[in-house]
C-alpha cells in the first residue's frame, strides 16, 4: 500500500487520529505500534486498518491535520489591509506557538529521522503547514509593496528570511534539548527583533 492511498473517512476517524497522535508523540514513528494506537483510540485493529492501511498514512494525517490547524490560525492573523508593524508580529507569534510546541518539535524530529526511508513524510508536513504559511506571507508582502509600505524585489526570499529571523536563538536550542520552553517575554524579544530587522532591511 502506497502513501498515496486514499484515507477513508468515517464515524471513528477523529477517534483514531486522537489515539494515534498520543502514541506517535510518546513513542515516535518507529516505536509506535498499531496495537498501541488501536488501544489508545479505543477501536479494533480492523477499524484502524479500514481507515489507514499503512502507518505512514496515519502519521501523515496526524501531522497534516495539526499543521493545517496551526496554519489556518496563523493565516487568519494576516490582514492584507493592515501595515507590516501590525501584521508581522501577529503572524510571528502564531508561527512560533507551533514550532515551539511539543507537538511541533516532535513532528519535525520524526520527519527528519524518517526522511531517508520515507521522504513523503517530510514533503506532506511541509505542504500542509509551512508552505501554506509561506504563501500567505508572500501574498501579504505583495500587498504591502503595492501600498508602498515595504520595498521588496524577491518576495519569496523575503518571506523565508522573516521565518528564519523568527527562529533565531531559541528554536534550535529547544530541538537539541539545550533549554526549556521560552517565556512570553523571551518570545516577545525574538519577535520584536525579527520585525525590527526585517523592516530595517525592507521598510519603505
Amino acid at each position: 500500500m502506497t502513501a498515496e492511498a486514499v484515507v477513508r473517512k468515517g464515524r471513528k476517524f477523529e477517534q483514531v487520529l486522537d489515539g494515534a497522535r498520543e502514541v506517535f508523540m510518546r513513542d515516535g514513528f518507529e516505536g509506535a505500534s498499531v496495537d498501541d494506537i488501536a488501544r489508545e483510540a479505543g477501536v479494533s485493529k480492523a477499524t484502524l486498518y479500514s481507515y489507514f492501511p499503512d502507518k505512514r498514512l496515519l502519521f501523515m494525517e496526524v501531522a497534516s491535520s495539526q499543521c493545517c490547524r496551526q496554519a489556518d490560525e496563523a493565516m487568519l492573523s494576516i490582514d492584507l489591509s493592515r501595515p507590516p508593524r501590525e501584521v508581522l508580529p501577529k503572524a510571528a507569534h502564531h508561527f512560533l506557538s507551533f514550532i515551539y510546541s511539543e507537538m511541533g518539535q516532535r513532528i519535525f524530529r520524526i520527519c527528519v529521522a524518517e526522511a531517508d526511508r520515507f521522504p513523503e513524510l517530510g514533503r506532506q508536513f511541509y505542504q500542509s503547514g509551512p508552505q501554506l504559511m509561506h504563501g500567505a506571507l508572500v501574498g501579504y508582502l505583495e500587498a504591502a509593496v503595492q501600498r508602498g509600505e515595504v520595498r521588496i524585489d524577491d518576495l519569496e526570499l523575503a518571506a523565508d528570511q522573516f521565518a528564519e529571523l523568527c527562529k533565531a536563538d531559541i528554536w534550535i536550542k529547544l530541538l537539541f534539548g539545550v533549554r526549556d520552553m521560552p517565556s512570553k517575554p523571551e518570545i516577545a524579544r525574538i519577535v520584536d527583533g525579527a520585525v525590527d530587522t526585517f523592516m530595517a532591511r525592507y521598510g519603505a
